[in-house]
């Protein structure tokens, strides 16, 4: 069964959005976030977790009872095999890491664009989730075409070469670009730049480009207060929480405080 992409259409709409990151493979938590009715769509971090093509299937169709879809992001190693396997499970984005050359967004548009004239990519028919009654190759062609492409500017030779690394976005129809202030400053061998002010204007550069070549900014944030500041760099698209960490300060706050209580029982 072919789920409508509704994050493609909020974003052809010139809507904002807003998604949430999970790590957890259960797919337990994405029908958790679906039943929220809140965010467009939950991004599952495969680059942090584990995961296999069985449990993808899980995660979206428990997605779907929500009409919830899901992104994925992807170590750069196996990105190809992995992205193509979570489109046949029913993903409804792709999040590209490690872009470092303009020749990597051609890669990235080639695994997951449909391979016709037209297009250029590499995609053909897969008899999986999206076509699992027959070919319909119509459907499945508009199902694929909906696909988000996504990327991620986080190495320092991307941000280098920014100019050259956005036009070849624009030109692939790259849809959507997300900072990564980690990476960069590893890239950049400074590690604990991503902690330091002066991590600011290089994203901030990065923001202003992306809308200079029009593709979407996403920002992450980890609470609400964070996207006033990037409201103001002219953001309107947000990735906000990790399951992980906000288990863990569930957890903290239970235990500090029950700790406290008791301890002069």
């Amino acid at each position: 069964m072919i789920m409508k992409n509704s994050l493609r259409d909020s974003l052809d709409a010139g809507k904002s959005t807003m998604g949430t990151h999970f790590a957890f493979c259960d797919p337990d938590i994405a029908e958790l976030i679906g039943d929220t009715g809140l965010f467009d769509y939950a991004e599952f971090c495969a680059e942090y977790s584990v995961l296999d093509m069985k449990n993808l299937y899980h995660m979206a169709r428990a997605a779907q009872c929500s009409n919830l879809p899901l992104m994925i992001k992807l170590d750069q190693e196996s990105q190809g095999f992995w992205a193509q396997a979570a489109l046949g499970a029913g993903f409804k984005s792709i999040l590209f890491s490690d872009v470092r050359i303009p020749d990597d967004i051609d890669i990235c548009h080639k695994i997951i664009r449909p391979e016709t004239p037209q297009v250029g990519g590499e995609m053909g028919i897969k008899i999986r989730r999206p076509s699992l009654s027959s070919y319909a190759p119509k459907n499945y062609l508009t199902d694929l075409e909906s696909t988000l492409l996504c990327i991620m500017l986080e190495k320092k030779s991307a941000i280098d070469n920014i100019d050259l690394i956005l036009e070849r976005a624009r030109e692939k129809g790259v849809d959507m670009a997300q900072w990564g202030p980690a990476d960069y400053s590893l890239s950049w061998g400074k590690p604990k730049l991503m902690f330091e002010d002066g991590i600011f204007p290089i994203e901030e550069k990065v923001i202003a480009k992306c809308i200079e070549y029009n593709i979407v900014p996403r920002a992450e944030i980890s609470d609400v207060e964070q996207a006033k500041r990037y409201i103001d760099l002219g953001v309107r698209h947000f990735c906000i929480g990790w399951d992980r960490f906000i288990l863990q300060a569930g957890l903290v706050k239970l235990g500090e405080g029950l700790k406290k209580l008791t301890e002069g029982i």
